[in-house]
């Protein structure tokens, strides 16, 4: 079983190109007025209606901090803060904004996780 998260977007040309072309998801459906991208099993959408979702927050897990670094690099400007150790979540994360304002966050976990 599996699972999408949709956005309303005035922009959708952009907010798909900054998931694809900056933060590496692909399109994995398009549709009449919406694109579904995919990362590594993270499936979301962006629909083109006349307001914006830009609530919430897309969270894009690495396995470790060297990929936090890289995405950050890959972000540049988009980035509102430096990768940085969060003690009380246990993870290592920093915070950017795609095109709608929306937060992004790239983020690995300090820590073992449970199996799934």
């Amino acid at each position: 079983m599996s699972g999408i998260v949709f956005f309303s977007t005035e922009q959708r040309e952009a907010v798909v190109e900054f998931y694809t072309e900056t933060v590496g998801a692909s399109v994995w459906l398009e549709q009449p007025d919406c694109t579904i991208l995919d990362y590594d099993g993270f499936r979301f959408g962006f629909c083109q209606r006349e307001t914006t979702d830009d609530c919430g927050i897309l969270t894009f897990v690495f396995d470790d901090k060297a990929g936090v670094d890289e995405a950050h690099e890959a972000v540049g400007d988009a980035a509102t803060e430096t990768p940085h150790e969060n003690e009380t979540y246990e993870i290592y994360q920093f915070f950017a904004e795609d095109p709608d304002g929306r937060t992004a966050e790239f983020q690995t976990f300090l820590h073992d996780l449970p199996e799934s």
